[in-house]
């Protein structure tokens, strides 16, 4: 069954509304605190319809109340949206009943709203109103949307730094939403993880994350940063998770960072994961708890959510990544990507997804430049690859889903793609499809986690140039790439165009980090070979 999110009361008349607010609400408890104690892990908007929208807030109404305790009352929280700023004119309201058995978090999927319309939110608990949020509806199916514009972002790992990524993305004031593409947090105990600077702010709790109140502590402890609140309450999110909101290259059976005779039962440590996750993150699920799911932005552009962790077989390593039989979407899921990105009457099929598509051979020559001699040596298809967790390692579901697009002439494609912490410009190609990209990937950079720079102790610009000469020598497809720096995207989609824009954080270990801008790559109607741009 879906995650089921609470509601009292979905729309009321203003009138009604504004009148339940004045008198209050009977069996809600008194707030002993003001918004920043009572209300202190912020609000969020996501997964933004025509007619609707889902809000999160986290409520702490006893200071015993804290994330992942099990202690604190039952309370009813209220919530409001309206069409000011001022909540002179609300629009919908009603309550909510949270407790200890939902870590006192708050869901609400308000619909009836009008499409492609801001409104702003806030909830409340006795005479305390939380901060508020804007958020905005989708255009409406058949609308000819000008524009849409989203950050882009992944991989904010605590300890390595601070989220200035966040910070820089709210301030901007014209995004239209965020995606998020996956380790929203991070399961390591602290210095488990660090940046190559160290720990710069120390993960709560200190353990690795395994129980159902690690996890939550864990999630509360993100949502206590100043720059992720402001990011959240700025723009409605849309996210997806990778690997580490439960365990490094986490597949269906289990992880890489898992060990069941010390760790336990794998399918209970997910399950502990996936719960908080559902109750911290603003995100709907479907028929059993499923995350993929897609979202419509007038005729301009539709997106596709993945989850590429819940269904995945074990990662491999040589020619056992070309087994058919084994997945990184599972079978309805690649079902319903195809039959989606074939089907869209959109102009931009957008792909949220969490690891890297595009081919990365690091042999001297790939597997099918070698003919039969591949098969003596066990090169794979698609040559040495250098990740296996990435579609690399599935080179059966790539094939699969670029045969598709080409059969039904399927274009306009774009995969968004995080999880490697570098920034990538790609054109999607396989074995046979090398002069005849398929789509365009723009892969952005994390926000905080450790890259190339980082791993090998030497200063940003010295090796990266280097390789990132011998990737694109190897692999013609990556039309840029830059293994350095830290930082996130901006989309701009138009009907001409869909584009990416990357900025790079001068410093993540300060808080008050500026960054630049260092490249844009754009792909037009019709074509998925991508174009250079000038700075914007």
């Amino acid at each position: 069954m879906p995650e089921h999110v609470t509601r009292r009361v979905v729309l009321q008349a203003a009138s009604v509304a504004t009148a339940a607010t004045t008198a209050g609400l009977v069996g809600a408890a008194p707030a002993t605190g003001a918004p920043a104690t009572t209300f202190q892990h912020g609000v969020a908007s996501g997964d933004p319809l025509p007619d609707g929208i889902l809000l999160w807030t986290r409520v702490t109404p006893t200071p015993d109340a804290a994330p992942g305790s099990g202690a604190g009352p039952e309370v009813t929280v209220r919530w409001q949206v309206a069409s000011d700023p001022a909540f002179a004119a609300v629009v919908a309201a009603g309550s909510v009943e949270t407790g200890p058995a939902r870590d006192h978090t708050v869901k609400v999927d308000v619909r009836g709203l009008g499409p492609a319309t801001p409104y702003w939110y806030r909830f409340g608990l006795g005479d305390v109103w939380s901060a508020t949020g804007r958020t905005a509806t989708a255009s409406a199916p058949d609308t000819e949307l000008a524009s849409l514009r989203a950050g882009i972002v992944s991989c904010a790992d605590w300890e390595a730094g601070y989220f200035g990524s966040y910070r820089l993305l709210a301030a901007r004031g014209d995004l239209d939403l965020v995606i998020h593409l996956g380790d929203y947090i991070y399961e390591y105990g602290t210095g488990g993880f660090p940046g190559s600077d160290g720990v710069v702010r120390q993960h709560q709790p200190a353990n690795e994350t395994l129980t159902l109140a690690d996890y939550r502590i864990r999630h509360g402890l993100y949502k206590t940063d100043p720059d992720l609140q402001a990011l959240h309450a700025a723009v409605p999110w849309v996210v997806t998770w990778d690997d580490h909101e439960i365990a490094n290259d986490a597949w269906s059976g289990g992880a890489e960072n898992h060990d069941p005779a010390t760790e336990g039962d794998y399918a209970t440590r997910r399950a502990n994961a996936h719960k908080a996750y559902f109750e911290w993150m603003p995100v709907r699920t479907g028929d059993n708890n499923t995350i993929y799911r897609r979202l419509r932005f007038g005729r301009l552009a539709e997106l596709s959510m993945l989850d590429l962790r819940t269904y995945r077989s074990q990662q491999a390593s040589g020619t056992a990544v070309d087994d058919p039989a084994r997945t990184i979407t599972g079978d309805a899921q690649m079902e319903w990507l195809k039959q989606g990105l074939t089907s869209s009457t959109a102009r931009w099929k957008l792909v949220g997804n969490s690891v890297m598509i595009s081919r990365l051979d690091v042999g001297a020559l790939p597997a099918w430049l070698l003919g039969p001699l591949a098969q003596l040596i066990g090169v794979p298809q698609n040559g040495f690859a250098l990740n296996a967790d990435q579609w690399d390692g599935y080179n059966a579901d790539r094939d699969e889903l670029v045969a598709h697009l080409r059969a039904h002439n399927t274009r306009d494609v774009v995969f968004l793609t995080g999880d490697i912490h570098t920034s990538w410009a790609n054109e999607l190609v396989t074995r046979t499809t090398v002069g005849d990209p398929a789509a365009a990937e723009f892969v952005v950079p994390s926000v905080t986690s450790d890259n190339l720079n980082d791993f090998i102790g030497l200063p940003a610009g010295i090796v990266s140039p280097v390789a990132a000469g011998l990737i694109r020598g190897t692999n013609p497809h990556v039309k840029w790439t830059e293994l350095d720096n830290h930082g996130y995207g901006v989309l701009h989609v138009t009907a001409a165009r869909a584009r990416m824009d990357w900025y790079h954080l001068r410093d993540r270990t300060s808080p008050t980090t500026t960054a630049r801008w260092v490249a844009g790559w754009s792909v037009v109607p019709g074509s998925s070979r991508l174009r250079k741009e000038s700075a914007p």
